[in-house]
């Protein structure tokens, strides 16, 4: 059923409720499976570390092209929802068979059709978000389901945590039946996401392209210049954004125990979902560019303080910090693209936006590591190293997008 009215005057179409809360739950079941992958595959499997970082790095990178096919799909079809079903149903489908996982092949396999999942729904996921919202409400629209999203992470760390808190003394390694245990508490809220986003979200109607030269129009050269220039912002800003897991051994270097830095996980994701929806609400008063300008001079910061700081109580109050870096510019950012876009390509638009993000992500943590590590004999640069790389980067972005970019009148509406 395809639904033609975006909003009333008072109050927000009832997708963005629904699909805030089919991110909730779809979070609570990844985040309680994404947090001990890694200790299963090594515990458990006896797979190294090597590994671990390959499963990560080709499926990500398999979410990362899917998205750019996927929303221009959607922008082609004219409907986003059969898409956004589609890929929250493949990565439900795929998390059962983890409980049989008996070799790091099975978790590869899982990952990768997990993550094709995400890479099909997050495109329309995000269009359809655009679509049922006027521009003036896009940033809280867009906060209020980060917010959903990044609730679901913390309750997802909480209940998996409790799980191996109940099941196993606390200074055991995660074992086979813990795991097999979360595995089954991850598959019922993310069967329930499916069925509301099935049952309760409509598609709202998008004009559909009535021409092989509109079709062509979809494509990256047809998306506003001032989106393609923002989009080389991000990805320069991006590779200086690494992995959080070299924050998470900053905190270890610097002293933080197993149970302390999952409390810095949780302090982290609270701060970021308390500060989503007023936040985004924010940027539809003050704009866009003013909050993630903001947000990358307060990464910036935070990244400074990750390079100087000497105790592992200073990581955690900083990685609490970077929850409002988050909260600043994730929502900010999503509603800025489809500002800077026709409604007809914003499948398109976030298909590449995403992408980007994802794609860079990968030489970002590689360069982290090269520059804290080094690679073939180079002993590398130490552990602050990263962070001051990243501080650097998000200066130079920052300029960029002030200065580069133009503050034109949005098209997307």
């Amino acid at each position: 059923m395809t639904d033609t009215t975006p909003e009333s005057s008072s109050r927000f179409h009832p997708n963005i409720y629904f699909l805030a809360v089919v991110s909730l739950l779809t979070d609570v079941s990844s985040e309680m499976l994404n947090n001990v992958l890694p200790l299963f595959l090594v515990n458990v499997l006896g797979a190294r570390t090597v590994v671990v970082g390959l499963i990560d790095g080709i499926a990500e990178t398999t979410a990362s092209l899917v998205k750019i096919y996927s929303g221009s799909l959607s922008d082609r079809l004219g409907r986003r929802k059969p898409l956004a079903v589609l890929g929250y149903g493949l990565s439900t489908i795929a998390k059962p068979i983890l409980y049989f996982a008996s070799s790091w092949g099975w978790v590869l396999s899982v990952r990768i059709a997990d993550r094709f999942g995400k890479g099909i729904r997050t495109a329309p996921r995000d269009a359809l978000i655009a679509d049922s919202v006027g521009p003036s409400r896009r940033g809280r629209a867009f906060g209020l389901h980060r917010a959903g999203d990044t609730a679901g992470a913390f309750l997802g760390l909480a209940i998996a945590t409790l799980i191996i808190w109940l099941s196993q003394s606390g200074g055991a390694g995660l074992t086979r039946s813990t795991f097999q245990t979360i595995v089954l508490a991850s598959i019922i809220p993310a069967v329930l996401a499916v069925l509301i986003l099935s049952i309760f979200v409509k598609d709202v109607t998008s004009p559909k392209p009535k021409s092989a030269s509109q079709v062509r129009t979809t494509g990256w050269k047809g998306l506003d210049y001032r989106f393609r220039r923002f989009l080389f912002v991000v990805v320069l800003f991006t590779l200086g954004n690494s992995s959080d897991s070299f924050i998470i051994l900053r905190g270890q270097e610097r002293g933080l125990s197993i149970l302390q830095i999952m409390g810095m996980l949780l302090t982290f994701n609270a701060v970021y979902s308390l500060l989503s929806s007023p936040l985004g609400t924010l940027s539809d008063r003050l704009g866009r560019r003013n909050l993630i300008l903001v947000g990358w001079f307060i990464y910036g910061l935070i990244y400074l303080g990750l390079a100087v700081s000497r105790s592992g109580i200073a990581i955690w109050a900083l990685f609490g910090f970077y929850g409002v870096f988050y909260a600043l510019t994730e929502g900010s950012a999503k509603a800025l693209v489809a500002d800077l876009v026709a409604s007809e390509q914003r499948g398109t638009a976030y298909g590449f936006y995403n992408a980007a993000i994802g794609l860079t992500a990968l030489p970002a943590s590689l360069i982290a590591g090269i520059l804290w590590q080094g690679l073939w004999g180079w002993t590398g640069l130490g552990p602050s190293a990263p962070f001051f790389f990243g501080a650097g980067m998000a200066l130079l972005a920052g300029l960029l997008f002030k200065f580069w970019v133009p503050q034109q009148p949005a098209v997307g509406i």
